[in-house]
């Protein structure tokens, strides 16, 4: 199974936290079959909004939710 990887992206409630608000608005960037290449895409995005402290990017590990008991990478926390 190929380590699939979610970047996304929205207005948050609370920039501490992952509280999404206005979910018919969120960024869904893409989904990258590794870490390394989501990581960069995220990176990208976050600088774009890097003054707007309510908009938040996040990468979300998909194949962690699809294969729970898969082993995780070291490079992926």
């Amino acid at each position: 199974m190929s380590k699939l990887h979610l970047v996304l992206g929205g207005r948050v409630s609370d920039p501490q936290t992952l509280d999404f608000c206005e979910l018919d608005k969120m960024d869904l960037v893409g989904v990258y079959q590794d870490y390394a290449t989501a990581e960069d895409v995220w990176r990208g995005c976050a600088q774009r909004t890097v003054d707007d402290a309510e908009m938040k990017y996040v990468v979300v590990h998909l194949h962690k939710l699809l294969e729970p008991t898969l082993e995780t990478d070291e490079t992926e926390s």
